[in-house]
């Protein structure tokens, strides 16, 4: 079945909200090898001038994969997840991720394109503080393997 180009324009109802928790943060700076203070220790966070720890850039990614589990969770989607390989990540930034935040993440379908038995979809995740304000949004490109 191949991917749905209706599926091109669809916005997706918004994720559950995130709490960003410390140790969250700390986790993922680990794994990424983020070797910032401000990653890792409160007070050097908060001489720079954040509330708490923060983030990594990329760390908007967990917040992103709940609006992803949407999409390839959509029936009509054409997707599957077996098939699927993770082609481009980006990250357009209003200000960082920081312990604390509760943050609400809304999936766009940007693109649907068809590359012979491929398609490539790409997914925008805009993502808002409790306020409504743009922290980031990531934008994921998933690469769908046609039939051989």
């Amino acid at each position: 079945m191949p991917v749905n180009p209706e599926l091109q324009g669809r916005v997706f109802p918004p994720a559950e909200p995130y709490l960003v928790g410390r140790e969250k943060v700390r986790e993922f700076a680990r794994a990424v090898f983020a070797t910032n203070p401000i990653n890792l220790d409160v007070d050097a966070a908060q001489a720079a001038g954040y509330a708490d720890v923060v983030a990594p850039p990329t760390f908007a990614v967990v917040v992103q994969e709940h609006t992803l589990a949407q999409l390839l969770a959509e029936p009509d989607a054409g997707i599957d997840f077996a098939r699927v390989v993770h082609g481009d990540q980006r990250f357009t930034s209003s200000r960082a991720i920081v312990a604390g935040d509760l943050l609400t993440a809304t999936l766009t379908v940007a693109s649907v394109k068809t590359l012979g038995p491929h398609s490539m979809v790409t997914a925008e995740s805009a993502i808002t503080d409790a306020a409504g304000e743009h922290v980031v949004t990531a934008i994921s490109t998933l690469v769908v393997r046609g039939d051989e």
